[in-house]
């Protein structure tokens, strides 16, 4: 009788341990820290830190195409969906989008309503942002301080219909002074930009995220933006995240206005360290060729659990 019940309490045990070896298995390959969670908040990470800086050229775009507001001589034309800044600088995706200005009275304010796909047919946006400035001031003035609403703007990738939902704020600087039109015959022109969003995912999570960029304007075959600076937030999954731009990233008109080169760290909250570095081909490759075969550029993200040592990569478009 002894024996027996030492039989199954050994069988108890082991039937314990089996199930909670399965319950631990089951929580690392479908919780957080899992390589399909990591993909796509990188993923997702790419697609807003992107959206981010698009909002901001087309900001930009549209406060130097109005004279009253950018302190220039002419309004710069709007035509074949892209803002013309003269000669052949240009800066936006403004396809799709209906720009309208309000300067009766001393008002400086300029709304953007997205309702179709951008110039490279990459993206489908709704939603608006609302751009404002205080009376007195001149967009080309030094030190001039716009602030932009972003009120829905709905950002749906055409390749494979994901899609995000922007709300929130941000405040671009002319730090510098200048527009861009003169860019040919200036050396440079910088911007500063701060941004608190609310993202909303196709899943119903929504998550805040902050960030703060510094962006230097040159002249090269076309408008070359260059942007530095980082990212704090929670992303989708609930994990905290902080991100570096630790190459700058590069954005060039000759290339459609995409991100050509550039990398970003981030350091997450639940011990994950990952880079994702842009600019690349399908095989994880530099982009030799532009504009692209099939219209878009792949990232490489290698990502590096904490928690057992091992190290894992993955090639998306963006």
């Amino acid at each position: 009788m002894k024996t027996n019940n030492l039989f199954r309490i050994a069988l108890l045990a082991a039937g314990l341990t089996l199930v909670f070896a399965c319950q631990k298995e089951n929580s690392a390959s479908s919780g957080p820290t899992s390589s399909t969670d990591v993909q796509t908040a990188a993923d997702d990470q790419a697609m807003v830190s992107n959206q981010n800086d698009a909002i901001s050229d087309d900001a930009t775009a549209a406060l130097n195409a109005n004279a009253s507001i950018s302190g220039a001589s002419f309004d710069a034309p709007v035509k074949s969906g892209a803002v013309s800044l003269g000669g052949n600088i240009a800066l936006g995706s403004m396809c799709g989008a209906t720009i309208t200005y309000d300067t009766a009275n001393g008002n400086r304010i300029v709304t953007i309503v997205y309702n179709g796909d951008d110039c490279v047919g990459r993206f489908t946006k709704t939603g608006k942002i609302v751009v404002t400035m205080a009376q007195g001031t001149h967009w080309k003035d030094a030190g001039a301080v716009v602030n932009i609403s972003v009120d829905t703007l709905t950002i749906t990738r055409k390749k494979d219909g994901k899609s995000i939902v922007i709300n929130g704020s941000k405040t671009i600087t002319n730090t510098s002074g200048g527009l861009l039109a003169d860019l040919a015959t200036t050396d440079s022109i910088v911007h500063d930009f701060t941004a608190n969003w609310t993202i909303t995912y196709q899943n119903g999570s929504s998550r805040t995220w902050t960030s703060t960029k510094h962006r230097v304007f040159t002249y090269n075959n076309g408008v070359v933006v260059t942007t530095t600076g980082s990212e704090t937030g929670v992303n989708r999954f609930g994990v905290s995240f902080s991100l570096t731009i630790t190459q700058p990233k590069v954005i060039a008109q000759s290339c459609d206005f995409s991100l050509v080169a550039g990398q970003d760290s981030i350091t997450r909250s639940d011990n994950i360290t990952s880079v994702i570095t842009y600019g690349l081909d399908a095989n994880g490759n530099v982009q030799s060729s532009c504009p692209l075969p099939n219209g878009y550029y792949y990232a490489k993200l290698v990502w590096a659990n904490g928690n057992n040592g091992k190290q894992y990569t993955f090639i998306f478009p963006y």
